[in-house]
């Protein structure tokens, strides 16, 4: 199997980061992983407290004055561990748990697929449920979101669209990450680096592979729709989205946030109300 590093970035969600480490420890026990935590000095704690045997490493990084520089920290994450001689990268967000057998899967789909963006379905758990002890368990709430392929265990479908990709569970080998260019660094605080990625990745010729059974898992958080807490950085990053490609991102977001009177946004135009 190829060396596979697992890359989280966190900032808070303790509690989900520990139900993620505590199942990694029970699937893949020897599996690699690099936690990239942005201005929490407790995530180290967490990780020495749940990691198990796993070799995990925590990279401390500074905050963004503009927010949280997530493409900037996946950068770094993943670095890291094509430096420790990773093969295959699976992205996985801080609030997602990897489910029995996906790890393997990812590996099997990159070593069929050649270059590719490789992506696992996600179960969105419901609020108040509990991760479960056991993997087994973890099955049962199993949910993949309806918008999302679902290939069935162990079936790849290739041709997908990249506007789909999804950081928070994913993977790609070391070549295809070259041959990307990582996350684009401007993209600050919510919103817009994932979809530039997908593209970035399209331009390339790079195809995105939906993997049956490389299963994620996202716990719940509470969350608001539209993110209105989120509105300057969904507009800077919608813009510059709108620089690189030309087209929109987000404009179910754009299009509410038009419509509570927060910004002008006509489908051609955006600009601050």
């Amino acid at each position: 199997m190829a060396e596979t590093y697992i890359v989280t970035v966190a900032h808070g969600r303790h509690t989900h980061l520990a139900h993620q480490l505590r199942l990694l420890a029970q699937s893949d026990p020897h599996s690699r992983h690099v936690v990239v935590a942005i201005e929490d000095r407790g995530i180290a704690a967490v990780v020495q407290q749940h990691r198990g045997v796993r070799d995990v490493d925590v990279i401390a990084v500074d905050s963004h004055p503009l927010g949280l520089p997530l493409a900037w920290a996946r950068n770094m994450g993943v670095r890291h561990a094509l430096a420790r001689q990773a093969d295959l990268v699976v992205l996985l967000d801080v609030d997602c748990l990897l489910g029995e057998g996906a790890l393997r899967h990812y590996a099997q789909a990159a070593a069929a697929c050649g270059p590719a963006l490789l992506c696992g379905p996600v179960s969105y758990m419901e609020e108040g449920v509990v991760p479960p002890t056991g993997l087994r368990s973890l099955r049962d709430l199993r949910s993949p979101h309806p918008a999302r392929p679902d290939p069935a265990r162990g079936d790849l479908l290739r041709f997908g669209d990249h506007k789909l990709f999804w950081s928070l569970n994913a993977a790609l080998t070391a070549e295809t990450w070259s041959q990307v260019g990582g996350f684009c660094e401007d993209y600050v605080g919510y919103g817009g680096e994932d979809t530039d990625f997908g593209w970035a990745a399209r331009a390339k010729g790079i195809d995105l592979v939906w993997v049956g059974g490389a299963d994620g898992y996202h716990q719940h958080h509470p969350v608001s729709s539209p993110p209105v807490e989120h509105l300057d950085a969904i507009v800077r990053n919608a813009q510059l989205f709108h620089d690189r490609w030309g087209q929109w991102p987000m404009i179910g977001w754009l299009d509410a946030f038009a419509e509570r009177g927060l910004i002008h946004f006509d489908g051609h135009e955006l600009r601050a109300s």
